[in-house]
């Protein structure tokens, strides 16, 4: 648990002082059966005075615990709320700054899991100790100790069940971090197939797969079930033994008591006391029964928490003594890159191409030829396994990432939109001008439909944008990219909602806007890429043709099918 001393090591005093006003507390309660006990035996009978003044006692007594009480939770709620607050934001950030391939292995819906599921059960178990943890221990051992006073030999027959409790619930406890941890992973399977649905709801309706979904459902949460019912009946058995073995002492407590005041070795007072004590003692018990079987769940969730926020970055910032830089007056170098997903095949081998400033490069293939694992690389989404990757000279590990991402405007293949306006889905979270704003969404071809809308760039599209349509989300995407004028735009794929027509005027509108910019274009229509200065086709992570639309047309007969498949040779302008 070394996460929640990290966060908590900020709130050491105030939680001291929170342990210190519920101490005080704690031990005002503890004193109600002593005074009680000190009414029955010495007070009644003699001055109603006294009664009345011992009896205020107990009140002043019962009020500073209920204060101290109130105010020692309100701290302990504060204190977890401000803990929480800054692991889940840590976490989050963590999540965002993942490498892909450290995203691929946690899954998305794993880190959605520990976001929410996980820091939950964190908070609520710091919360529960600071209210629980300093009052159980207290009125524990303070019972204890009182009854020791007040009759030993009652109090050891309390005590001889101690132990019992004590190895059951530690015993009970141990199993339960690998249970809950299998828990969690469920919760991990289940958050997966619900976002997989929520994302494909109109696919799911439109193909009346409803009920095979329910099926898919149904066997994942059948699955968590069957965890939670594991962990519920081996983490539920701790109460009832405890009950039974408290239930079993105060029975000793009581027969034995009477036996001892029958042979007049104790007092009915003592006996009346003791049981409070006994069911003060019992309550201690039960919470730390509480306390023991959260600490299992937090336990297992700081764990995963931990496995994210301890995480070594992968893509990190290289010093150019290692990866030096070239001399070539391209903006762009690929050189004899391989890279695998699995570190087994090469999903690109031998990748070697450049592409000046302002220029422009085409990449097309069949689906998983390789085509948006080439822009990941470029975008260093991954580090590749051999060669390297210069923009302007600098090989890109090299690079900072402020520097590096500020050359990219990106429009991805499942890329977003925020439920949110036009404009700020354009502008991103950036200080773009409404001129400039205007001149992206007439270079993206978005400007007419826009204008369309009775709100103009105030109006508000709803969550993925599914309230416009494929066409019309995909111009608003590059609208976005192309708002900052930037030094290299990458569209993978960005085009293939349009209709020819429109994706004419938006690659002319590119090229005459852009004329600074290098273009890489990532595309399954020929026509997308025809007018690019460079074309590579790839094939199954290889380059089986690059040159212009002319040259390939020629020499490549991949492409020229390609081309002749989809526009009989001919081309819209």
């Amino acid at each position: 648990m070394k996460l929640l001393h990290k966060y908590l090591k900020p709130y050491y005093v105030r939680m001291l002082a929170g342990f210190l006003i519920k101490t005080t507390g704690t031990l005002s309660e503890l004193m109600l059966p002593f005074i009680l006990s000190h009414i029955l035996t010495n007070v009644i009978g003699k001055s109603v005075k006294e009664v009345i003044l011992w009896g205020g006692g107990m009140i002043v007594c019962s009020a500073i615990a209920c204060v101290f009480n109130i105010t020692a939770n309100r701290m302990a709620s504060k204190v977890s709320r401000n803990f929480a607050e800054e692991m889940r934001r840590d976490l989050f950030e963590k999540t965002l700054h993942l490498s892909a391939r450290q995203t691929d292995k946690f899954t998305i819906p794993s880190l959605e899991s520990r976001i929410t599921t996980d820091t939950y059960n964190v908070h609520h178990f710091v919360n529960m100790m600071q209210r629980l943890g300093v009052r159980a221990p207290i009125l524990l051992i303070g019972g204890v100790a009182i009854t020791l006073i007040m009759d030993a030999y009652l109090s050891m027959v309390m005590l001889a069940m101690l132990p019992l409790i004590f190895v059951t619930v530690y015993f009970i406890s141990s199993k339960g971090v690998p249970l809950y941890t299998m828990v969690q992973k469920s919760v991990d399977a289940m958050v997966r197939v619900v976002r997989e649905d929520v994302h494909g709801i109109r696919v799911i309706k439109a193909l009346s797969k409803g009920e095979y979904e329910h099926r898919r459902y149904d066997k994942v949460n059948r699955r968590l079930v069957g965890n939670e019912v594991k962990a519920g009946v081996i983490m539920s058995s701790v109460n009832p033994i405890m009950t039974l073995f408290m239930n079993l002492g105060s029975v000793a407590v009581v027969a034995i008591g009477a036996y001892r005041v029958t042979d007049c070795l104790s007092t009915p007072e003592t006996v009346i006391a003791f049981m409070q004590y006994f069911t003060l003692i019992s309550m201690a018990m039960m919470s730390v029964t509480r306390i023991f079987v959260m600490y299992t769940k937090s336990a297992a969730s700081a764990k995963r928490i931990a496995e994210v926020i301890n995480t070594e970055k992968d893509i990190v910032v290289q010093s150019k003594e290692n990866f030096p830089d070239i001399k070539t007056d391209a903006h762009i170098k690929f050189e004899n890159v391989n890279f695998s997903y699995n570190g087994k095949r090469n999903n690109l081998s031998n990748i070697s191409f450049q592409v000046k400033k302002g220029g422009s490069v085409g990449i097309i293939g069949a689906t998983g030829s390789g085509k948006s694992t080439l822009v990941k690389l470029l975008l260093r989404f991954y580090d590749c396994d051999q060669g390297a990757i210069y923009i302007n000279g600098e090989n890109i590990r090299t690079i900072e990432k402020k520097r590096f991402c500020a050359m990219f405007g990106t429009v991805m293949q499942q890329d977003f939109l925020y439920a949110d306006t036009v404009q700020e889905n354009i502008k991103f979270g950036r200080s773009i001008s409404q001129e400039t704003m205007e001149r992206a969404t007439a270079i993206a071809q978005a400007e007419e439909f826009i204008k369309a809308f009775p709100e103009g760039f105030g109006h508000m599209l709803s969550q993925h944008g599914t309230n416009i349509s494929g066409g019309q989300k995909q111009r608003l995407l590059i609208a976005r990219a192309v708002a900052t004028s930037p030094e290299i735009l990458v569209l993978d794929d960005s085009s293939s909602a349009l209709d020819y027509k429109t994706d004419a005027a938006l690659r002319r509108a590119l090229k005459e806007g852009l004329n600074n910019t290098t273009t890489v274009t990532v595309a399954q229509r020929v026509s997308s890429v025809k007018d690019c200065d460079l074309i590579i086709v790839l094939e199954e992570g290889n380059i089986i043709g690059m040159g212009n639309n002319e040259y390939l047309m020629e020499h490549c007969k991949e492409y020229n099918e390609i081309a002749q498949s989809q526009m009989g040779g001919a081309f819209i302008d």
